[in-house]
């Protein structure tokens, strides 16, 4: 008899076995080795989903935001609670780091409490009327059943940070998190049985996006969709969503530049670009993906980005002095071989890494070296392609017209970071960079109370913040007239 666990789907507070009688193999990526097996679900599964959602909603909403928002503090603290075991089911499934995976349910259950502080903030209008004896009420109101299909970078936290607001403004929510990564997601079925959450407001599926996702995404019943994921996919969704119009909220891909001026703080951009490049094995939507250099700056700065870059320990992404594991899975491991080479062939030159670390422990899994390509130009694929992996190209600029132009040379726009102490440069790139999130002098991570949007192919709606919580409410005005 098999000793790996299969997970069922979450529907309506109960675990399902799909009809389909299929599964899904979750492999390690450290090891290759089926860490997991979760159902591959029906498209008539996802219906069934969703009408339970939608009955559960109804109730739901009548409940008073700080109810909610109680059961869901609940939610966060039996989060808090596992962290140990989340963590490494995290690291099992995605290969992050575990110190990171730590992180990372930390942020799930931070993302859930800062929504419920909204939960006393769901604010409305009353505007003067143009006629006598009447106001105008503007409310705003939920929007129904959210669906939220998540990427395989930061599983649970992408779950978290829709989850909780999706919920405390009134709302129902089926969670379809992608297939390389969907266990620690899954976990939070038992946990929201155990604090009381009633069911059918949160429900999780797993199960192909040809059939499944666009079941959930083009049904009447899904009033939303929260997505966070590749543009390709994300286009395809807003098409399938636009039969029904229903409100689309994208976070796509990026490509970031990170520009370093002459002024800058050499040291600290050196390592703001290093953690913003490797992070997660570089498996972060807002990493630094192309690096601008001012020309007076350029060898000071490579010789010691170069230096730290070789440092940087790849290993076992379960010991604590390990600082990179592996990619998530062998698509991307060919994709990141693929960029290489195409970078090699159009001129680059490799300055450390391109291909799988040697050792017997590299043997199995999705291993790729920290890389660091010079002799860029603009025109190369490497500097307009998303890698999303662990390898950064390097260009030098003379001027900040040539820079900004580099740039803004890009169908993505999600989110830039720049290395300057001139605050009159910090206000034109301010001005003039087509980015949704700019860092000036630290590396990327965006915080709760911001705004994380995207502009051009990085997305539309945005999450987080005042700003994002509204995406997940109607506004419903009322004209009302009475007696003088």
């Amino acid at each position: 008899m098999s000793s790996i666990k299969e997970y069922k789907l979450f529907i309506n507070g109960e675990w399902r076995t799909s009809t389909s009688g299929e599964t899904i193999d979750i492999i390690s990526p450290s090891n290759g080795e089926v860490v997991a097996r979760v159902q591959n679900g029906t498209a008539e599964e996802a219906i069934e989903t969703l009408e339970f959602a939608d009955k559960a909603q109804k109730e739901w909403k009548k409940l008073p935001a700080r109810t909610r928002a109680d059961l869901l503090y609940k939610l966060a603290d039996e989060i808090d609670a596992n962290t140990e075991y989340l963590a490494e089911l995290l690291t099992k499934e995605q290969g992050k780091l575990l110190k990171v995976a730590r992180f990372e349910v930390a942020v799930t259950a931070s993302f859930i409490r800062y929504a419920c502080e909204g939960a006393r903030r769901i604010e409305g209008d009353i505007i003067p009327s143009d006629n006598p004896n009447e106001q105008i009420w503007i409310q705003k109101v939920p929007r129904g059943v959210v669906v939220a299909i998540t990427a395989w970078n930061f599983p649970l936290a992408l779950a978290g940070r829709k989850l909780g607001p999706a919920l405390v403004a009134g709302n129902s929510i089926v969670i379809k998190p992608t297939s390389e990564t969907p266990l620690a997601t899954l976990e939070l079925g038992n946990l929201a049985n155990k604090v009381g959450i009633p069911e059918g407001v949160i429900n999780i599926l797993t199960g192909p996006g040809r059939a499944m996702g666009n079941a959930l995404v083009e049904s009447p019943i899904c009033k939303m969709v929260t997505m966070t994921g590749s543009t390709p996919v994300g286009q395809q969704i807003a098409r399938n969503a636009a039969q029904n119009l229903t409100h689309v909220q994208l976070e796509l891909g990026g490509k970031a530049p990170f520009i370093v001026f002459e002024d800058a703080d050499i040291d600290a951009a050196v390592d703001a670009a290093l953690h913003s490049r490797f992070d997660n094995c570089g498996q972060v939507c807002t990493c630094n993906e192309r690096m601008y250099l001012h020309e007076g700056i350029y060898d000071t700065f490579m010789e010691k980005f170069i230096a730290k870059t070789k440092a940087i320990k790849v290993g076992d992404p379960m010991l604590e002095d390990t600082d990179m594991g592996p990619k998530v899975n062998a698509s991307e491991l060919k994709h990141m071989e693929h960029l290489v080479a195409v970078s090699i062939e159009e001129g680059a030159t490799v300055a450390t890494g391109g291909k799988r670390p040697t050792g017997a422990e590299f043997e199995k899994g999705f291993w790729f070296e920290p890389t660091v390509l010079t002799n860029v130009t603009q025109d190369m694929t490497i500097v307009h392609e998303e890698s999303f992996g662990p390898i950064l190209p390097v260009l030098k600029f003379k001027t900040f017209e040539e820079v900004i132009g580099y740039a803004n040379d890009c169908e993505y726009g999600l989110a830039a970071m720049v290395f300057t102490n001139d605050m009159n440069t910090i206000m034109k790139c301010n001005d003039e960079l087509e980015y949704g999130e700019i860092y000036v002098n630290r590396g990327h991570g965006e915080q709760h109370q911001g705004f994380h949007n995207g502009y051009k192919l990085s997305g539309s709606g945005g999450e987080d913040g005042k700003y994002g919580f509204e995406q997940y409410m109607e506004k419903k005005t009322f004209y009302i007239r009475h007696k003088a």
